[in-house]
């Protein structure tokens, strides 16, 4: 059980090394949208979702309300439902309920495809190790980010704020450059930000969830895909 705890850790140190950089952002956008740096701390060790993170930043910025809070992080991190179950088929016989509900937590993006990518069966040990080592890192960036942004001249924090964003641009970029599905995607949920914030006059929140849900439904008429392709 230790050894497969600290070959997980092993694994997740690169993980948290890069959730350090991004999170150092996220702890930067908090402290600029008034929170304190406890408060943003809180939400990292609580979540461990960057873009729901992002979002909820978002809504909280715009004084949102909490319907629209729930429903934006429904629609970003239902995807960890999927994932879920995806990493479900490769969990030793070790894994019982208990374990599964606590290793839930840290399903990411980063930590689904480590820990879909090992060989063998997963035990709970491996697991817990993954996903200390990158809840650790995401947890220990928003602080020094939030506590960086207490002190930090206000054009590096504008500067420094950008690095969440540089994140999701660097995740898109790559596939929209490849696929002109993800491209329209894209661009369509761009288009549909836009329309609602300068011409609907949507609040932060419902502008989110709006566009997003556009975008999907969009991409899956435009680009329907086609049984055995993954």
């Amino acid at each position: 059980m230790t050894t497969d705890f600290f070959r997980g850790v092993r694994h997740g140190i690169p993980i948290a090394l890069g959730y350090i950089s991004v999170s150092f952002g996220f702890g930067i956008m908090a402290v600029r949208a008034g929170l304190s740096p406890l408060a943003a701390v809180m939400i990292s060790v609580t979540n461990l979702t960057s873009a729901g993170q992002a979002a909820g930043i978002s809504v909280i910025s715009a004084g949102g309300t909490l319907a629209e809070m729930a429903l934006t992080q429904f629609i970003i991190n239902i995807r960890y439902s999927l994932m879920g179950f995806s990493l479900s088929q490769k969990l030793n016989r070790n894994f019982n309920t208990v374990h599964r509900m606590i290793a839930s937590f840290g399903i990411t993006d980063e930590i689904f495809a480590v820990a879909s990518a090992q060989p063998h069966e997963i035990s709970p040990s491996y697991m817990y190790g993954l996903v200390s080592a990158g809840f650790f890192g995401w947890s220990f960036g928003t602080l020094l980010g939030a506590l960086a942004g207490q002190v930090l001249p206000q054009q590096l924090m504008n500067a420094m704020g950008l690095v969440l964003y540089g994140m999701f641009l660097a995740i898109i970029i790559p596939p929209a450059r490849r696929k002109l599905s993800v491209l329209s995607v894209v661009l369509i949920a761009a288009g549909m930000s836009v329309l609602c914030r300068y011409v609907f006059l949507i609040s932060g929140g419902f502008s989110i969830i709006i566009s997003g849900a556009a975008a999907a439904a969009a991409g899956a008429v435009l680009f329907p895909v086609k049984d055995g392709e993954a």
